[in-house]
């Protein structure tokens, strides 16, 4: 159907009376984007079942947990990797519809929110691109994670509904449905062959039905699948005392959204439901497959490898002990012997929070046969702890059960083959600190793998006019083998390609700059900097930082006429939990500062301030190639990589940021005089938590322009409501907290740094120079580095092609 431009519009036009009973002058934008989405989605099916083939009889495969997966838009994205976009797009033209009318049609898929999900599609995209097999479990969330709308200079958060239109990629198999069982309770039963066994009766059972969506690698005809769980009603009966209508207001809660909301243990409980739904229907699917075409579940670890990204998915270790041995009838020897070679956790976060505890209860309650595997895990570990003559002290910190609680990672850590961190700084961290017992018990787990994102989605495709200036220069075979970019470094002195890739910055900041006119309404020039913050809102990420020193330059002008910046236009994206009340009043803070800076005919010139509705996946592709300086301002030690940093400096933006998380290694790759670096560095942070000797009085005291931009935030500088109280909930977190993220340690520095790039700006020859050898020398940031390496090192995947 894509072989020519002629057999697409025949096709085309025969879908959508077949389907719509409209001919193509008649049809509606809905259903013109629908019918070449289900086109495009068969195309990709017929090298479906290859895979598919392919993964039963010979190839080992990876599964791969996340409760995230922020695909974005896959129109574009599919046409281009099956080699097909050209021949669609001038179909479509004979046919007098526009492509990017199309595409602007589709929903962003509301399957995730930060760099968790982001990092997982990519990573989805360079396994299907490099032929390796490896599939995608996630939640078919109906409403994803929220809609962020400004209302009142305040997040408000509303439903993200994606799903109202359908989905035009996704496959319904209920054929491949299984049941999840929550609550009943466990019982000893004796089977035909005179043995005891355990199952788990009067249960409350939910139907798991997958939605699979197609993964296309870049052309090479290999299709994957990211499987998408639903949860609907089981025809299996439901226990006494529960009516079909609470039970259906269950379900609907099951896959409703994206984290619930946890500061209720209505909000939590949801939450572990989700988790054990997601790992449960994945695990009993391959299982089950797996078991149809063999006839036994001993040797799975050879056909298979979990990758659980991230502690949701820990529940998997359990759970698939529980199907072996109750469904299955394998002992736990044979049975822990299959997980333990199966299965490998990423750790992503040294953050306290987000190392996460279940209480006893809960699992107990939920799951009751899972935590008695849990139970038994934890008891065999602790034999194993003493038989070592390990101390108390290492006893305690390794438990997986302790204080009433059951310690996820913990879990995760004794019981998986590999244990990853996700950047040099960030592993380091794991290994001497966070799970410093484990490292010295366990060492051989332990390993790096340093996130990338595709290339061919943030360069490629978001920036086609840069890709056709490094296609002239140095060919395309970059695309697939993304060392060779370092060939354009070749090109970084030749005046004409810097003054090539300043006018496609231009044009870059042009395109963004209309989208601020027509949302937000804001004059921008795009002959100002761009300086841009587009991350989830925390308070280890610093936003607040970035808004401090905005504040500082408005008070430092308004109160100095013979001051004045190079015109500057801070553009902040970012969406806060519902439920953490400080990131979403740093946001209130932003937007009072912009409505303050915007409206000031004498400031407004130099400083601009916009925010970002809504920030997603279709905004960063705007926003990043228009971007000049990319903040990547966390506390040393707090980011465990980031990956909008990659994707910025793949763009040619230049990094300001400290040394943590994947900032370290960008400067190793581009040198530090390509890159701008401020602040504590981790082991700093580290000295003054130990010796407590931080006390953010006392460069309160001692700095005039900190105690000036903090007191601004307990009177009516920023309120238009004239409410002194405003933001002191800002002032107490940093004054009386002790300035946890050493947002007032780094002020200075800060300050100094953001000089350096408005200095560096002002000469562009030089400024063009440092963008392109950013740029040159961004390979170690794909993604493809770093499936190969996981491919390589932990999976032991083969390729298909």
């Amino acid at each position: 159907m894509f072989r020519n431009k002629q057999a697409f519009k025949k096709e085309y036009a025969k879908r959508l009376l077949e389907t719509y009973g409209v001919s193509v002058e008649n049809s509606h934008i809905t259903e013109r984007y629908q019918i070449l989405g289900e086109m495009v989605r068969d195309y990709a099916n017929l090298n479906w079942g290859k895979i598919y083939d392919r993964a039963v009889r010979e190839q080992k495969a990876l599964i791969y947990f996340s409760m995230e997966f922020l695909i974005g838009r896959l129109l574009i994205n599919n046409l281009q990797n099956m080699g097909i976009y050209e021949v669609t797009k001038r179909g479509l033209e004979d046919l007098g519809i526009s492509i990017h009318e199309l595409e602007e049609e589709e929903s962003d898929a509301g399957l995730g929110n930060g760099g968790l999900g982001r990092l997982a599609a990519c990573f989805l995209d360079s396994i299907a691109s490099l032929g390796y097999i490896g599939h995608g479990n996630c939640i078919r969330y109906t409403y994803g994670f929220f809609r962020q709308r400004i209302i009142g200079g305040r997040q408000v958060e509303l439903p993200d509904q994606w799903l109202t239109n359908g989905n035009a990629w996704e496959v319904r198999k209920p054929k491949y449905a299984v049941e999840v069982k929550f609550y009943g309770y466990p019982e000893s039963y004796l089977k035909e062959d005179g043995t005891y066994a355990i199952r788990t009766v009067k249960t409350v059972n939910v139907r798991a039905v997958p939605y699979d969506v197609p993964i296309v690698g870049y052309r090479n005809n290999v299709t994957n699948t990211l499987r998408l769980w639903n949860a609907e009603p089981s025809s299996s009966p439901l226990p006494k005392g529960t009516s079909f209508k609470e039970y259906c207001s269950a379900l609907e809660e099951l896959c409703h959204g994206l984290y619930p909301d946890d500061s209720t243990e209505e909000g939590r409980i949801l939450r572990l439901r989700q988790q054990y739904f997601l790992v449960s229907a994945g695990l009993q699917s391959t299982l089950g497959s797996y078991y149809r075409h063999h006839g036994t579940l001993l040797g799975i670890h050879e056909k298979y490898v979990f990758q659980l990204n991230d502690t949701h998915p820990i529940l998997a270790i359990p759970e698939m002990m529980r199907i072996m041995m109750d469904e299955y009838g394998m002992g736990w020897d044979e049975s822990w012997n299959e997980v333990r070679k199966s299965m490998a956790f990423t750790n992503h976060t040294i953050m306290p929070e987000a190392l996460e505890r279940w209480p006893v209860s809960y699992v107990q309650n939920l799951v009751p046969r899972v935590y008695m595997i849990i139970e038994e895990i934890n008891r065999r570990f602790n034999n194993e702890m003493t038989e070592q003559n390990l101390s108390n002290a290492y006893r305690y910190r390794m438990n997986i059960i302790k204080d009433g609680q059951i310690h996820m990672c913990n879990l995760a850590i004794y019981t998986c083959f590999s244990v990853n961190g996700v950047a040099a700084l960030h592993t380091e961290i794991l290994k001497t600190i966070t799970f410093k017992e484990f490292y010295e018990c366990m060492p051989n787990k332990f390993n790096n793998k340093t996130n990338g994102v595709t290339h061919r989605r943030w360069l490629v495709y978001s920036n086609p006019q840069l890709t056709k200036l490094i296609n002239e220069k140095i060919g395309d075979e970059w695309i697939t083998n993304m060392e060779l970019i370092k060939q354009f470094e070749q090109y970084k002195d030749d005046e004409e390609v810097l003054e090539r890739l300043a006018m496609i910055k231009k044009e870059n900041k042009m395109a963004l700059a209309k989208y601020i006119k027509e949302h937000n309404n804001i004059e921008v020039d795009v002959n100002a900097i761009f300086d841009v913050q587009i991350k989830r809102l925390h308070a280890y990420k610093r936003q607040l930082l970035n808004i401090f020193h905005v504040i500082y330059l408005y008070q430092r002008m308004k109160n100095d006429s013979s001051f004045r910046i190079y015109p500057r236009v801070y553009i902040f994206g970012a969406k806060a939990a519902p439920s953490y009340a400080y990131a979403k009043k740093i946001i209130e803070l932003i937007l009072a500062v912009a409505e303050v800076v915007n409206n000031d005919p004498e400031i407004s010139p130099y400083l601009k301030v916009v925010f970002i509705e809504n920030y997603r996946v279709t905004l960063a592709e705007l926003i990043i190639p228009a971007t000049d300086v990319s903040e990547q301002i966390s506390t040393a030690g707090k980011e465990a990589s980031g990956t909008s940093n990659m994707k910025f400096m793949m763009n040619g933006a230049i990094t300001l940021g400290t040394m943590d998380g994947a900032n370290i290694e960008i400067v190793e790759n581009v040198g530090n005089e390509n890159a701008v670096i401020f602040g504590l560095r981790a082991h700093e942070v580290e000295q003054h938590v130990a010796n407590y000797d931080y006390n953010p009085w006392d460069v309160y005291n001692s700095d005039e322009r900190i105690k000036n931009v903090l007191d601004s935030l307990l009177d009516t500088s920023w309120s238009t409501y004239n409410r002194p109280d405003r933001f002191k909930m800002i002032f107490s977190e940093v004054m009386d907290k002790r300035d946890e993220y050493f947002i007032l340690a780094d002020f200075a520095s800060y300050v100094e740094a953001q000089e350096k790039i408005e200095a560096l700006y002002k000469d562009q020859k030089k400024w063009q120079k440092i963008c392109l050898i950013n740029i040159a020398n961004s390979s170690f940031f794909t993604s493809d580095r770093t499936i190969e390496s996981y491919a390589q090192e932990i999976w032991n995947l083969k390729k298909v092609v």
